[in-house]
């Protein structure tokens, strides 16, 4: 259900249960922080995912079984957000929910287009991970993340990326995050890690 495919210095991990619209379990969401953490060896990690949609956030059966307020995602978006290399999410389809902290916890955000952003907290009655909140506010602006996280927007892609959440709309996402990849797996790990810690 989450594959990890290595070449050389760049990880990508494809997030596949395609029969539930990439829905995340409890073991898939373990797998994933494992990756994260695993990868700060890797110069860039890449998160996807396989289908018509990159994730719908957490399995809805197991979000009513405590999943939605799980340490895992605060675990994972923090291990993503601490990568000392490159970071990207390449988004095949909509991301929801839960899911979203690893959007936004990435360096860059691609997308295919006619994609969807939202967050549907309010509606179901849960609160937001702690940091996802923060990451889409700096991202986006207060304003329109109280658009997605109180009004329940549902943000195409194309209007995302005047926002800033979306770097590029491409046809084919993982190729272009290759392409964005290639200088900090051409640089040494130290280079892209002072790069970064200058642009924070």
């Amino acid at each position: 259900m989450i594959r990890l495919d290595k070449d050389g210095d760049l990880w990508i991990a494809t997030i596949d249960r395609q029969d539930k619209a990439n829905s995340l379990t409890p073991e898939m969401l373990e797998r994933l922080c494992e990756i994260a953490e695993d990868a700060r060896d890797a110069r860039v990690l890449v998160l996807t995912g396989a289908g018509k949609v990159f994730s719908a956030g957490a399995d809805l059966d197991a979000a009513r079984a405590g999943l939605a307020t799980s340490p895992l995602w605060e675990r994972l978006s923090g291990a993503i957000a601490r990568h000392r290399g490159l970071t990207i999410c390449a988004l095949n389809g909509t991301v929801a929910g839960g899911a979203m902290g690893m959007f936004l916890a990435c360096d860059l955000r691609v997308s295919v287009p006619g994609a969807k952003i939202f967050y549907p907290v309010m509606k179901l009655g849960f609160l937001p991970q702690p940091s996802d909140p923060m990451r889409l506010a700096a991202l986006a602006g207060v304003s329109r993340a109280k658009m997605i996280f109180m009004g329940g927007a549902k943000v195409p892609v194309e209007e995302a990326q005047t926002w800033g959440l979306i770097d590029r709309i491409t046809d084919d996402p993982l190729s272009t995050a290759r392409e964005l990849a290639a200088d900090t797996l051409a640089a040494t790990p130290e280079h892209a890690a002072g790069i970064k810690a200058l642009i924070r």
